[in-house]
């Protein structure tokens, strides 16, 4: 009798031991290793609205100017995207190509984030300029991807950033900025801390020569590069809700010892101590530089 029962237990232990790894092999749902591939909904179909959490097909919100339909929430914005919402169709030509980003300080796996990034994104680096045409007023356009390593700041980032300001100068027209980036990228060390005086020295030229600088502000907007050339536009505009600041909330607190106000990093508030001209709906925004424009060129002929 107890000889058939430890046998019914070894039986039962081995049944259960086959079902659990059976159970292992396909369990994808939970994420793990598995010679078994999950389909569900093809990446990048859906966009979710990280406020109201609600999904909208990607197609529809771009339509929209990946604005959420539900509660006005801004999307992060690719530099492409943010060209074909704001110039005139078929009038931007992109200059500054040919910048390749080195590994100066020989950092690990920097040159393999790079590649990824150049690959997922189809830049070459986190910023893209050139001419382009706002309702048929020229200008120098450029754009920041937060989508490329964050926006960040390096030597090449930097360097094209004075090329479009050197641009500028040699058409003699107006340069519009729209800034989306996370500050000076740390595996450049100093040669990026060093790009936040450079690219302000190549913004005071600019101003000796008269010439309109127009700083869009969008989230995030932080750490080298809103030190440097995103805070000395002659006009600095912001989306609504963009975070705006140097450091993060809770360095400031431990070096200022100080319980800092809610929402303090945010462009309204920043729009209400003076530090922000306007705060422009992405809807608006494309007539609001067209009448920025239109004042600064009829004013430049008087």
């Amino acid at each position: 009798m107890r000889a058939e029962e430890g046998q019914k237990r070894r039986l039962m232990k081995q049944a259960f031991e086959a079902r659990r790894r059976f159970r292992a092999r396909h369990r994808t749902y939970r994420g793990e290793t598995s010679p078994l591939k999950h389909v569900g909904v093809p990446e990048g179909l859906y966009e979710k609205c990280k406020r109201c959490r609600e999904r909208f097909v990607k197609d529809d919100i771009l339509e929209n100017k990946m604005v959420c339909p539900s509660c006005d929430s801004h999307f992060r914005l690719r530099a492409i995207d943010r060209l074909n919402m704001t110039v005139d169709e078929g009038t931007f030509i992109e200059k500054g190509l040919g910048y390749i980003s080195l590994n100066p300080l020989f950092q690990e796996d920097y040159e393999q984030k790079l590649a990824e990034n150049r690959e997922r994104t189809g830049a070459d680096e986190a910023f893209i300029y050139g001419y382009g045409e706002i309702k048929g007023i020229p200008c120098v356009l450029g754009v920041l991807d937060s989508h490329f390593m964050m926006g960040s700041m390096g030597s090449v980032v930097g360097e094209k950033v004075v090329k479009s300001v050197e641009y500028a100068l040699v058409r003699r027209l107006p340069l519009v900025l729209f800034i989306a980036s996370g500050g000076a990228r740390m595996q450049e060390g100093i040669y990026s801390l060093m790009q936040m005086a450079k690219t302000a020295g190549a913004i005071q030229k600019l101003n000796q020569q008269d010439l309109l600088y127009i700083s869009i502000l969008t989230h995030p907007t932080t750490g080298g590069v809103s030190a440097s050339f995103a805070s000395l536009g002659d006009i600095i505009l912001a989306e609504p809700e963009a975070l705006i600041g140097f450091a993060g909330p809770r360095v400031i607190k431990q070096t200022i010892k100080q319980e800092l106000p809610e929402g303090f990093q945010s462009a309204e508030f920043l729009l209400e101590k003076g530090m922000l001209d306007k705060i422009v709906h992405r809807h608006a925004m494309k007539d609001t530089l067209y009448r920025l424009l239109y004042l600064h060129e009829k004013g430049a002929r008087l």
